[in-house]
């Protein structure tokens, strides 16, 4: 996708700026605890261990594509247009630890290796970069794809290994060790999102032919089923915890989720939820989640909002939560403290906050 998108000025919350290495943040705006301009924040009582309950951080200069909590919830990361990854501390004075640079184009997707000493990232500059959280140093670049890189996952079990989808019709299969792609699956269309299955034996795939392919890793070549139902161009796809279920969203103003347990019976679309908005103009990569036990889904909006849903009530939005003033183009949920979410903007900010007990 293209990274000529502008993000707008923001007003501030409770804002942390991001400062350069290695300096530390000193200082951060006074906590009112009586805000309550959302359901985000419905009273002074607090349900985290979050500095605020809700604080927005800054320091990209472009728009921001990609937010990502590390799995220990303790750290995140966020990929810009500006062609930085900045690295923040959740807790505590939430500083910018770490300025990452080394792409020649936008950062469109991230992700953690399981024990977070590496991010890694998609780019429009038609490759992935794994980088040392620490120094902040690039180990690998891999090259390979012929065009602006998508997307992003890494497999949650077994040998550390990423897929990649891109603008040239590809998905990668990748060794984080090793430059080269162990292997690649072509398409006929630009893939716009890629997940893994549970233990890496299935990758599902989508991008502008609105369908939703599932490969048999072990039979590259194959799709092992089309899962169909999206109307436009499908711009994320998530795994459920238990590996059981598959949340897709798409410019059809849908989130919708799938069965993709084997032997499942047809059809596998399960839900279909509305109020998460695309943006006919800017056709931002819009991406959606599951929370820690699969109960709840969030997801960007470009109206602005991060929308969160009851996966079992596909009719009930359970928040609809202002504050940015951008398209949402990425949100989810801690893996450490379940009540906690993160968004990132067009705005060129990420808020982080925490869901009131109401």
């Amino acid at each position: 996708m293209s990274d000529k998108r502008k993000g707008g000025p923001t007003s501030s919350v409770v804002t942390t700026t991001a400062l350069k290495r290695p300096r530390a943040a000193t200082s951060v705006a006074v906590v009112n605890t009586s805000i309550s301009s959302g359901p985000l924040i419905q009273s002074v009582e607090r349900t985290s261990d979050l500095q605020a309950p809700i604080i927005q951080l800054s320091g990209h200069t472009g728009e921001i594509y990609a937010s990502r909590f590390d799995d220990s919830g303790q750290i995140i990361a966020s990929g810009s247009q500006d062609r930085t990854i900045l690295l923040w501390n959740t807790y505590g004075a939430n500083e910018n630890f770490g300025i990452i640079k080394g792409h020649k184009g936008a950062i469109l997707d991230l992700a953690f290796s399981r024990d977070s000493k590496y991010v890694y990232s998609a780019s429009t500059d038609a490759t992935l970069g794994v980088f040392d959280v620490e120094s902040g140093t690039r180990i690998r670049k891999h090259t390979g794809h012929e065009d602006v890189v998508n997307t992003i996952d890494r497999v949650r079990r077994g040998n550390e290994l990423l897929v990649s989808g891109s603008d040239d019709g590809t998905i990668g299969l990748w060794d984080p060790r090793v430059k080269l792609a162990i292997d690649y699956m072509q398409t006929d269309f630009p893939i716009l999102a890629v997940a893994f299955g549970e233990l890496g034996s299935q990758i599902f795939s989508a991008g502008i032919d609105h369908q939703i392919k599932v490969w048999d890793v072990r039979q590259r070549a194959s799709v092992a089923y089309t899962l169909s139902g999206h109307s436009d161009s499908v711009t994320s796809l998530a795994v459920s915890p238990d590996a059981q279920f598959l949340v897709s969203q798409s410019m059809d103003n849908t989130v919708k989720t799938w069965d993709v347990r084997p032997f499942a019976a047809e059809p596998r679309l399960q839900h279909s939820f509305e109020g998460a908005r695309s943006n006919d103009v800017e056709k931002n990569l819009l991406r959606a989640s599951f929370n820690h036990d699969g109960s709840k889904i969030i997801a960007g909006s470009a109206d602005r909002t991060v929308v969160i849903w009851n996966t079992q009530q596909p009719d009930k939005i359970l928040y609809k939560l202002p504050g940015h003033t951008g398209s949402v183009n990425d949100a989810s949920f801690s893996p450490y403290e379940h009540n906690v979410i993160l968004s990132g903007s067009s705005d060129r900010t990420l808020m982080l906050g925490e869901l009131g007990t109401g």
